[in-house]
């Protein structure tokens, strides 16, 4: 199975991000190309921290070259909205190690 068919059942869906830095990037999948850079709407990447809950900074439409992708993954909204992010602690990822 390649990536495009792997990405192709995303479309229009919310994915969480990793990125080889350590960030955590949420939005809908708009697009994708054969060099697996992907176009998010509506994006707001997540800062974890120890001291204080998570932050939310708003990007909007973003895009994120695939050369700087770890991971995707589909993101199940209803649970994602019970979640109380203002309360959950967790250190920021360490940048991905190739």
């Amino acid at each position: 199975m390649s990536i495009g068919i792997g990405l192709e059942s995303l479309v229009d869906q919310t994915i969480s991000v990793i990125t080889n830095d350590g960030r955590n990037i949420v939005g809908v999948l708009k697009g994708f190309d054969q060099a697996t850079n992907i176009i998010l709407d509506e994006s707001h990447e997540r800062v974890y921290s120890t001291k204080e809950g998570v932050q939310q900074l708003v990007l909007g439409l973003y895009i994120i070259r695939g050369d700087n992708i770890s991971v995707v993954g589909e993101l199940d909204e209803e649970l994602d909205a019970h979640l109380d992010l203002s309360s959950l602690r967790a250190h920021p990822l360490k940048p991905v190690i190739h």
